[in-house]
């Protein structure tokens, strides 16, 4: 059962990404939910990042977001994250999703495969 979905386009994908705050976060889940690339976005607390950039080692706060999608809304979210976000090089990371209940994969697809 765990592996009866994970390649078809029934899937479902989580897609993480980090913003530079909660205001910008917020904005960004709240579009692609009404936009219906993503079923839902989690807006997660602050964590500090570390990472190099233009050589120099970085640490800033950021807020993360994990979005749940239909996998063929996939690229079509990132795109749009993409296009939104404030950052040059934003981390956007479509994970796959094993296995979730039925109900909840179906409630997924309903939400960001809907036609209107």
């Amino acid at each position: 059962m765990i592996g009866d979905s994970m390649i078809d386009s029934s899937a479902i994908r989580l897609v993480y990404c980090p913003f530079a705050d909660k205001e910008e976060a917020q904005t960004i889940a709240r579009t692609v939910v009404r936009e219906q690339l993503a079923a839902c976005a989690n807006v997660l607390g602050t964590v500090q990042s570390i990472y190099h950039w233009n050589g120099e080692l970085t640490e800033q706060a950021e807020v993360p977001v994990l979005f749940k999608t239909a996998l063929p809304q996939s690229k079509a979210l990132v795109a749009r994250i993409v296009h939104l976000h404030s950052y040059d090089e934003p981390a956007v990371l479509v994970l796959p999703v094993e296995y979730c209940p039925p109900s909840f994969r179906a409630w997924v697809l309903g939400q960001t495969l809907a036609i209107d």
